[in-house]
């Protein structure tokens, strides 16, 4: 995985990178692959399901707040408290997400947000799964996510890759400019065009 210096420092939202950025981006992540999914217009409505320490510690690290505001849109990049906080007083009275690119889904966060308390989901202490369901209750679209910390988040196909496609997706992935140490990296300063230090 390529990682730039904008990945690693970022804006973020607290109290835990694992607890609260992680979930908002998978919510997000859901919503574009209902966006994409054939049977996503058929969606009536959405739940998620907390595991492992995200059930635990959810209610003291705004978990189910991070995913409701998630589920409404945003980012922890492009996060506004007032307006966010606003849109989810909303969410607690409507119980409906209106969502660009999706018809209304119905969604309460005191009753969609559930906390299993069971045994952790397999590929990490930090498991979700988020679905979408028809107006008859069955599940249309499901995924699960792993918030692995700083706020990075992977499917649970994604943790379970073999090692060899993992090593070859990153084969596949060019560094634009490859160096070990500071001295190999001079070099690629005229390559790119950056000024001479002075």
């Amino acid at each position: 995985m390529f990682l730039s210096v904008f990945d690693v420092f970022k804006i973020g939202i607290g109290p835990s990178s694992s607890h609260t950025m992680g979930p908002m981006t998978a919510a997000g992540q859901f919503l574009g692959l209902l966006r994409q999914h054939p049977s996503g217009a058929r969606a009536a409505a959405v739940r998620a399901t907390l595991h492992g320490s995200l059930a635990f510690t959810g209610k003291g690290h705004a978990t189910d707040r991070a995913v409701a505001l998630g589920l409404l849109g945003w980012t922890p990049a492009e996060f506004d408290f007032e307006r966010a906080d606003r849109q989810l007083e909303d969410l607690h009275r409507s119980h409906v997400l209106c969502l660009e690119g999706l018809p209304p889904l119905a969604f309460d966060p005191a009753l969609d947000i559930v906390f299993d308390y069971g045994p952790p989901l397999p590929g990490h202490a930090n498991g979700l799964v988020l679905s979408a369901c028809d107006p008859a209750g069955a599940v249309l679209v499901s995924e699960t996510y792993y918030s692995i910390g700083g706020g990075f988040v992977v499917t649970a196909a994604e943790r379970e890759a073999p090692p060899a496609a993992t090593a070859a997706s990153a084969a596949a992935t060019a560094w634009p400019y490859p160096f070990v140490n500071a001295a190999a990296m001079l070099p690629w300063r005229a390559t790119a065009g950056f000024p001479s230090p002075t």
